[in-house]
């Protein structure tokens, strides 16, 4: 540590840290715009501008740039006029700052009270704390077109203050190719080439990484709210595995928007557009929100809360009754189907062949493999993917992997003596240098361009490739391919001090998790810090599965046929399976689905749910369902007290986590429960202090203001009364505000350090501990496949009768059931696909654009052509709106001439939506 001088006081800082950093980690108000605690300094916008002083003696000092400045010893600097006397040299620090922002003003329109960042704007923040109150300028100012860039972000490029964060972040963090800088001096544009789609799947940051309001959410400002009128509480994004944490926030009863909630371990300060755009499903007309009954003639009727009950009761009495819980509801829900049915007829919800290849995945986090965060991801110095395409099933390991791309240039500035945070000078020294990078999917990715090697071939050939570097890691392990690829991939991970391997269940094979974990073993038998990640497809996959069960879901399915009433939670088997013949079911769901269609009984279930790391978080209720709408574990334990069962007497969520924890043990203390309280008495806010219209909103029912509902089963409550300091546990954060410091930049003020932990803690249990004592009994102890030998060429008899081996590809937009129902993500979901290599392609005699038809799924999908895609290999699209489940593990093609191409999106949502 560095002691430093601050105005006259002495603070102890991290030494060769840059001094912005420094300062705002000691909660210092030090105004920025081009600096970002992830993308570190580049010194383009000359706000943070202190005074530098040599010695004691020195009263005159020098003016600096606090962001490209090092921590060092002995330093004194002056930010502003300190406490008592004011020193001339700090107040010429601060009135710099004061015309740096007159200056960035000039071209600045007046439009704050119709600026969708009015009120959470950086620039009005820093504004206020340098001390420009008034406008000089009176001549003409800058104006520019906007541009079209998408369903998800807005464009306004008058606001721009050319603080060049977006590009920053846009092209050099995420690795987007087409947002840009044009032009030179004082006439800079930001945007692209000519209007159109931004193609990275982390555009939506921009809303955020943005100090002003060029970049806008869009589907926000369709149905705008101020932020201090947006009623919010701490969540965990539901469309993927990784459980990134988001605010989502409310007003008139309606989902308004999701914001990044920074979690250090995690998403940081980052989502991708599935999580942040992928949440209006629930304001979805085909939401489930009464009740139902499907009468003699077929037709559901909505008799009410207590008489669906009743029905659903009546058909449970003495009946053969299975449990078909949902990899996307939550740990509760699961476990009070679970208890509702019995252990032996519960089923996670899960395909065979899915529930097969996470089994597999748990199994190998239990040999004690390093399991990493996000966080750690981005300190590998050696990553390889094998047969998954984390670009499109988990966006955000993706971009932590571009950054662990980057680990070779910060190896490189450091011995020359650059410091990490000085970006501009690190990206300069290292140029294109990257870290080893080994790729291995059945088609190109989005991120192949960081690859040193990719490889590409059907999951078992991919399974057979792993299993072949794990064997010339260490040849106690059970041999695979060998192959330029292998060997080059074993010897980087090998060389590496921190090497990491991810694969996941997108191909459904468990033996490429095998594969993988062979890998991890063999490195750490050598004496490396190796970690595994396995993603999974949905959020609860893990915690689904590791509850148990003595039912696969076609075991479920068949006793259903058979007469067994089934109960289902969340979940659409006609997804999973390709005839789930299941009718007369009691379905607790949140839409409409084909499964909730031929049921017997339909009870409305609120949303949201919990991931890869398989570390259990909880979410919190933003705002008071409407209607009949309930949590799935509520309507369980009514539906298990009106059949008489006894042990369901849960009375809030607090005592259905007991429970859990007393059957699993390490579900316990996973976030603080009700009785938690900051102060006293006093709960946290879901409300900020200046939210307004309480009795407006309600206005066209009564003139007179409610009593605001007593939230009795959390540490929130359901107004602005209460304390959001940033000292409670991370759990129970809120929102992000701070006086002086009024949009998501505030941030800081809830962390122990810039970039670090939060204040309270970040949140989360990890169910599978990585202690790293666990030690499995030997090499090769993760049970693997006998690998064939792999043939040079696919047999012509694969292309005689047009079969191909038929591999899974998926989609980042729409390929997951809850953000295809989402209104902003429809516009970016593909039509149905199969990808083939355009020398099958032309066997077949079809071309891109045009239709192939499938004999196993009597229809007709979209081609795409991809040279990296194996021969003899066909990816089919799955799980997007309008495919259909193929269970067969090849597919027969043929061309159809009469393909007409249609939309992306389920068109029934598209049309209600």
């Amino acid at each position: 540590m560095a002691r430093v001088n601050i105005d006259g006081k002495d603070y102890d800082l991290p030494e060769g840290q840059n001094l912005l950093h420094a300062c705002l980690s000691e909660n210092l108000d030090l105004p920025y715009f081009c600096w970002h605690p992830a993308m570190g300094s580049v010194g383009s916008c000359r706000l943070c501008a202190v005074i530098q002083y040599q010695d004691e003696a020195d009263e005159r000092g020098r003016l600096q740039m606090a962001c490209l400045m090092t921590v060092q010893d002995g330093m004194r600097v002056g930010i502003g006029a300190s406490e008592g006397e004011p020193s001339r040299p700090g107040a010429f620090a601060a009135d710099f700052r004061r015309q740096v922002i007159e200056w960035l003003m000039e071209n600045h329109p007046h439009d704050c009270p119709v600026c969708e960042e009015g009120g959470e704007c950086h620039l009005q923040d820093m504004t206020v704390m340098a001390g420009h109150s008034m406008r000089r300028y009176a001549g003409r100012k800058r104006t520019w077109e906007n541009q079209y860039l998408g369903p998800f972000v807005g464009h306004e490029m008058n606001r721009c203050i050319t603080c060049y964060r977006c590009v920053r972040y846009y092209r050099e963090y995420a690795g987007g190719k087409d947002l840009e800088a044009f032009g030179s001096r004082a006439r800079m544009f930001f945007g692209r080439q000519q209007d159109g789609v931004l193609e990275s799947e982390f555009a939506g940051n921009l809303v955020e990484v943005c100090p002003t309001g060029v970049f806008t959410d869009k589907p926000f400002a369709k149905s705008y709210t101020r932020k201090w009128d947006l009623q919010s509480a701490p969540s965990v994004c539901p469309n993927c595995a990784v459980g990134c944490n988001t605010f989502p926030a409310e007003r008139y009863g309606l989902l308004k928007r999701v914001h990044n909630r920074y979690h250090g371990e995690v998403n940081g300060y980052f989502l991708c557009d599935r999580g942040r755009y992928g949440s209006h499903f629930v304001n979805h007309d085909k939401r489930i929100r009464h009740a139902g009954v499907r009468a003699v003639d077929s037709v559901f009727e909505a008799p009410g809360r207590d008489a669906a009950l009743a029905a659903a009761a009546e058909r449970l009495q003495g009946a053969d009754v299975v449990g078909i819980g949902s990899p996307r509801a939550s740990l509760e829900a699961n476990f009070a189907l679970r208890a509702l049915v019995g252990a032996e007829n519960f089923c996670s919800g899960m395909a065979d062949d899915e529930a097969e290849t996470i089994a597999a995945a748990l199994d190998a986090y239990r040999t004690g493999v390093r399991i990493p965060s996000l966080s750690d991801i981005e300190k590998a110095d050696a990553v390889l993917i094998l047969g998954e395409d984390v670009s499109n099933t988990a966006s955000r390991v993706a971009l932590a992997v571009r950054q662990a791309a980057r680990g070779a240039t910060f190896d490189m500035a450091d011995a020359a003596g650059i410091p990490d945070w000085q970006d501009a000078g690190v990206r300069g020294h290292g140029q294109d240098a990257k870290s080893p990078v080994f790729i291995a999917s059945v088609a190109s990715t989005r991120i192949d361009e960081l690859a040193t090697a990719t490889r590409h071939g059907d999951a078992i050939d991919l399974a057979r490739v792993g299993f072949g570097i794990a064997h010339a890691i260490d040849p106690g392990f059970a041999p695979g391919t060998l192959d330029t690829f292998v060997t080059a991939a074993a010897q980087a991970l090998s060389a590496a001090e921190r090497p990491l391997v991810i694969t996941g269940c997108e191909a459904r094979q468990p033996a490429l998790v095998k594969a993988a974990a062979n890998i991890a073993l063999a490195l750490r038998g050598r004496g490396r810090e190796a970690m595994l990640a396995v993603t999974a497809t949905e959020a609860n996959s893990y915690g689904a599965a590791l509850l148990g069960g003595g039912l696969s879901l076609s075991a479920a399915l068949d006793r259903a046929r058979q007469g067994a009433v089934a109960v289902v939670v969340e979940n659409d088997p006609s997804r999973r399976v390709p005839e789930s013949g299941i009718e007369d079911a009691i379905v607790l769901d949140a839409l409409e689905t084909p499964t909730a269609e031929t049921a017997s009984v339909v009870l409305p279930a609120a949303t949201y749910a919990e991931n890869y790391e398989t570390r259990a978080q909880r979410f919190y209720q933003v705002f008071e369902p409407a209607d009949e709408v309930a949590p799935s574990w509520r309507w369980i334990a009514a539906i298990a007290r009106e059949t008489g069962r006894e042990g369901f007497a849960w009375a809030d969520i607090d005592s259905l986590t007991a429970a859990c924890a007393a059957e699993f043990p390490m579900l316990a203390d996973i976030a603080p429960g009700a009785g938690f309280r900051v102060q006293a008495d006093t709960k946290i806010p879901r409300q900020p202090h200046r939210y307004s219209g309480r009795t407006a909103m309600r206005a066209h029912r009564s003139v007179h203001e409610p009593k605001a509902t007593v939230d009795t089963e959390t540490p929130l409550s359901y107004s602005m009364e209460g304390l959001n300091t940033g000292e409670q546990p991370g759990a129970v954060v809120p929102y992000v505000w701070t006086p002086g410091w009024n949009s998501n930049q505030s941030v800081f003020k809830f962390q122990q350090e810039v970039g670090g932990a939060l204040a309270g803690g970040d949140p989360g249990v990890r169910l599978v501990q990585v202690n790293g004592d666990a030690r499995a009994e030997g090499c090769g102890s993760v049970p693997g496949i006998v690998p064939e030998p792999v043939p040079e060429t696919v047999p012509e008899a694969i292309h005689a009768n047009g079969s191909f081996i038929a591999a899974r590809v998926s989609d980042v937009f729409g390929g997951d059931e809850l953000s295809a129902a989402s209104a902003p993500i429809l516009e970016r979901t593909p039509a149905p696909y199969v990808v083939l290599n355009p020398d099958d392609a032309q066997r077949l005699g079809v071309t891109a654009g045009g239709g192939v038809a499938i004999a196993e799924l009597d229809t007709s999908y979209e081609v795409r052509l991809d040279d990296a895609v194996a021969a003899g290999v066909a990816g089919v699209s799955r799980d997007l709106p309008g495919t259909q489940v193929l269970a067969s593990p090849t597919v027969t093609l043929t061309a159809d001439p009469d393909f007409v191409p249609r939309p992306g999106g389920d068109p029934n949502l598209i049309a209600r939506g």
